[in-house]
């Protein structure tokens, strides 16, 4: 089954991409674990700040998300990783900006970078507003570095997931564009 018939309303709007060579992460792709990208095409009437674009993409989880994101963080904790709780604990601790459990590392007009180190690995997600070929679109890229052999593992685990919940948040960010 192809993932986009779960959104059939969004069919042909949410592409696999490659990475924007303008983000601010173009330098992490190098030597990365993980690359992808994945582009929603805006609509002419969709806001053009990135803020609210970032809020839109990550700070109304689908259910179902939020129940993987419970499973993923009790299996987890017992391999000494770092839980969503514990997450926006040290965030919240720090009075560090976030959307969810995402911290923001940097921003500019027409890009956020929202990210976390950690000794298995390195995240980082960009939401970027850009010009297609078609028009506005929006482009979520995320990049890993793993350091170590349960890095790769935890990213093996959760990869498959990686890709449906990056294009169910962007199918789910039409419904606060609007």
């Amino acid at each position: 089954m192809r993932i986009m018939a779960l959104f059939p309303s969004c069919e042909g709007r949410i592409k696999s991409a490659k990475p924007p060579v303008d983000s601010q992460l173009t330098p992490y792709y190098q030597r990365a674990n993980l690359v992808d990208a994945f582009t929603l095409k805006l609509l002419p009437e969709d806001t053009r700040d990135i803020n609210a674009l970032a809020q839109a993409v990550l700070g109304h989880p689908a259910p179902w998300f939020k129940a993987l994101l419970a499973l993923r963080d009790k299996g987890a904790a017992s391999f000494g990783l770092k839980t969503t709780r514990t997450l926006r604990a040290e965030i919240d601790g720090q009075q560090a900006e976030k959307i969810d459990f995402f911290r923001v590392l940097s921003r500019s007009e027409r890009e956020i970078i929202f990210g976390e180190d950690d000794d298995h690995l390195d995240f980082r997600l960009s939401i970027f507003r850009r010009e297609g070929p078609n028009g506005d679109e929006l482009v979520a890229t995320t990049v890993v570095h793993c350091h170590n052999l349960l890095g790769h593992a935890y990213l093996a685990a959760i990869k498959p997931f990686h890709i449906l919940v990056v294009r169910a948040s962007l199918h789910r960010s039409r419904k606060w564009l609007q």
